[in-house]
């Protein structure tokens, strides 16, 4: 990690083709260890569509936002937040696309570098991440960053888990202090 420059942007039509692959075409192994249910993954159609759909909304009304993962001016995955709340909350996900990349450390930086674009563009007072409590990375990384971890629980955390335990962990917008200085858009 020490030559490799780190960089985040918002989505562009671009990226949808790479987030659709990343859901469609990796080992299902890793889907399950994020909590995920193939059963219940879109098409690829349905996958463009809703991020499509997206792009086209003002941060007021997106259920979604993403934020792309660059690594060496290349992207590698994407962070993003749903279940938004615009001028209140959100929930964050974090997804690196390839196992050659995974487990390099990146991450934590990565997670870094997005949260003053959620926080800014959507008015953020709080943002919650809920990972599967068997996925080591997110809940390693969280805490680092200055995440406080709320609770364990049992749910369905979104469209594409099976019931599962997770971990929630928060972030009010006043943790962000030094985070914020490197925020520039």
């Amino acid at each position: 990690m020490p030559n490799s420059k780190l960089s985040v942007r918002e989505i562009t039509a671009e990226d949808v083709d790479n987030i659709a692959d990343y859901w469609l075409q990796s080992d299902p192994e890793y889907y399950y260890s994020m909590g995920c249910d193939l059963t219940k993954f879109p098409s690829r159609s349905e996958w463009k569509e809703m991020l499509f759909h997206q792009l086209s909304m003002d941060y007021r009304h997106k259920k979604s936002y993403c934020i792309i993962w660059l690594l060496n001016g290349q992207a590698v995955g994407h962070c993003n937040v749903n279940k938004i709340e615009f001028g209140l909350e959100a929930y964050m996900h974090l997804h690196i696309w390839t196992q050659t990349e995974r487990k390099k450390g990146y991450g934590e930086e990565f997670v870094k570098l997005s949260l003053p674009y959620f926080f800014k563009n959507l008015k953020l007072v709080r943002l919650y991440c809920e990972p599967y409590s068997l996925n080591p990375p997110p809940n390693k990384i969280l805490p680092k960053i200055g995440f406080e971890f709320v609770k364990s629980y049992r749910c369905i955390p979104g469209f594409l888990n099976f019931e599962q335990e997770v971990n929630l962990w928060h972030l009010g917008a006043n943790n962000l202090v030094d985070i914020r200085t490197e925020f520039k858009q």
